[in-house]
Formats: structure tokens, sequence, C-alpha cells
């Protein structure tokens, strides 16, 4: 199931509009792919971050993986809740387990991501 409502990357990160703020976060398909997560690091709020760079590593049962950032930008927030509980992030990607909120400092990098029509066709749905 892919949401309609967000824009993804090649490496499984989808990316939530509110004005100049991108939520984001991995989505299902990749949750399902690394198992039950255990641990999320991410860069901290005040941190730049930029389009397709590394900004932090998510722990699975299965495998570390990298995430990259979706969008250049401020880290403005960070999902405090996936502290204490990172199976927010297989249990509701979408929604409960989002990881950061950047404010975007290039709009003109949304055209590098993916819509939802061509995320379903890069993982076969």
């Amino acid at each position: 199931m892919v949401p309609k409502d967000l824009l993804f990357t090649n490496e499984h990160e989808w990316v939530r509009l509110e004005g100049d703020i991108a939520t984001i976060g991995i989505t299902k398909y990749a949750a399902g792919e690394l198992g039950d997560v255990v641990f999320v690091e991410l860069s901290g709020v005040g941190e730049a971050v930029a389009q397709g760079e590394g900004m932090g590593t998510i722990e699975a049962v299965k495998a570390v993986s990298d995430m990259f950032a979706p969008i250049s930008g401020e880290v403005v927030e960070v999902n405090e809740a996936l502290e204490g509980s990172p199976e927010l992030i297989n249990k509701d990607p979408y929604g409960d387990g989002w990881m950061a909120k950047i404010k975007i400092s290039d709009k003109g990098e949304l055209g590098n991501l993916l819509s939802p029509e061509k995320y379903k066709e890069l993982i076969g749905e």
C-alpha cells in the first residue's frame, strides 16, 4: 500500500509536504525488508542535511541501514518517540513512525523525488 499524498526516493524514504516543512520516514516496503527495527539514530535538530546524503542509521534485527535525506534543508524536529519505541517504524511507518521534519532549503529538489505511481513501479506493486 503506497499512500497517494507522499513523494518517495529510490532508497525507500517518503516525504510529506506541509508548506516548507517535509516530514520524512521510511516506507512500509523498507520497514518490511529490514525486519523489526530496534534502534534509530538521526541527525539532530539544527543540523543541515543534503539530498541523497546520509542523515542517520536504522538498526533492525536483519540489518543496519543508512537513512538518506530525501531533501536538503535543516532538521527542525526528530520523532523523540522512536527513542523508546523504534518499533513504531514497523507498526505505522507513514504515521507515528515518522522520523524527522526538515525545513526545505531548495524546493526544486522535489522534482528528483518519485510519485506514488513511480514508487509502485520501483517496488513491483
